[in-house]
């Protein structure tokens, strides 16, 4: 099942709003039956209204990194648990297709939403960060020009840092298979392309065929 928020912050954010609903219907109630009432059918109202107005919005402007050096071809790669896949690899390569290529690696550190509102992510990134090291070491064994960071937690939001300051010609972005990856249910892939005005490359990574 697709989630319905763009990132877990707006999923925190929609937490507290419930639970202050609840608070202030509670609190008009315990004052007043008829006090109680009128604040659920206000708060109702206003939370449909918004709820519309913020569906009839207006698509989000696509952002385009500025321009890369013209001696060379910049690709940002996203991926996380799929990143030393070999999957992954070989479209790096095929990608970079003999030219002059710089691959950036930005891996977001996945934490449980608990770790993440008690702001303990060390061991997530400890984690990521032995993963993209393991990863840089492969693209650096076959020649390529790749450096990599810990990026946030929200996938879309790390491409967005990252585009601040490596500025690619392309992204790519690795996931588990339908089924098994959370990025894809929570449209990961669709929000990305409908954000950033870059041609994106999809990449499956089976880590558990690619075991057996």
């Amino acid at each position: 099942m697709k989630s319905p928020f763009r990132s877990e912050r707006d999923a925190f954010w929609f937490v507290w709003l419930v639970i202050g609903y609840c608070v202030l219907i509670v609190v008009g109630y315990k004052i007043d039956h008829w006090l109680g009432l009128a604040v659920f059918v206000v708060l109702t109202g206003v939370a449909l209204w918004f709820g519309v107005l913020r569906g009839r919005g207006e698509r989000p402007i696509r952002q385009a990194p500025a321009p890369s050096p013209p001696d060379e071809h910049r690709i940002l790669v996203v991926a996380n648990e799929t990143v030393g896949g070999p999957e992954l690899l070989a479209e790096i390569r095929e990608r970079a297709g003999g030219r002059t290529t710089r691959i950036h690696v930005v891996s977001p550190a996945l934490n449980s939403p608990l770790k993440t509102w008690t702001s303990d992510e060390d061991e997530a990134r400890q984690i990521a960060q032995e993963r993209l090291d393991a990863s840089l070491g492969s693209m650096r064994s076959v020649g390529l020009d790749a450096s990599g960071e810990i990026g946030d937690g929200d996938p879309v939001q790390a491409i967005e840092d990252a585009l601040r300051t490596f500025r690619p010609d392309e992204l790519i972005v690795s996931t588990h298979p339908k089924g098994r990856s959370q990025w894809l249910e929570r449209g990961v892939i669709e929000r990305s392309r409908e954000r950033f005005a870059l041609p994106l490359t999809h990449v499956v990574v089976d880590l558990d065929a690619d075991r057996s």
